[in-house]
């Protein structure tokens, strides 16, 4: 069996944009924070409270990319529905630019 941290990171991922299972991910990871039963106890002084910090930060950021992109599209949404109202008035004020990333 091929167990490796990046395979499970890449299933908590998948599952969390998973509309079906991602309540229960959510619930279970903040279960998992709260509860005494973990990976590597929380009395052990560095390790105990790593874990921890791994799936808090994972949960973290899932979700702020999840409301990013939610909210991202709900302000497409918006900018289309304009648009289509007033389709004749032009903003002079904007610019379209396309950014490249400098290496």
């Amino acid at each position: 069996m091929n167990f490796s941290i990046q395979s499970l990171y890449n299933w908590y991922r998948s599952t969390i944009r998973n509309p079906k299972y991602r309540w229960w991910l959510i619930l279970g990871s903040l279960l998992y924070l709260f509860s005494p039963i973990d990976i590597a106890p929380d009395f052990i002084p560095v390790v105990g409270l790593l874990d921890d910090g791994v799936i808090l930060t994972l949960l973290v950021s899932e979700i702020s990319q999840m409301l990013a992109a939610r909210l991202k599209s709900r302000n497409d949404e918006t900018v289309t529905e304009s648009s289509v109202d007033e389709p004749s008035t032009i903003n002079s004020d904007t610019v379209d630019v396309k950014a490249v990333p400098i290496k």
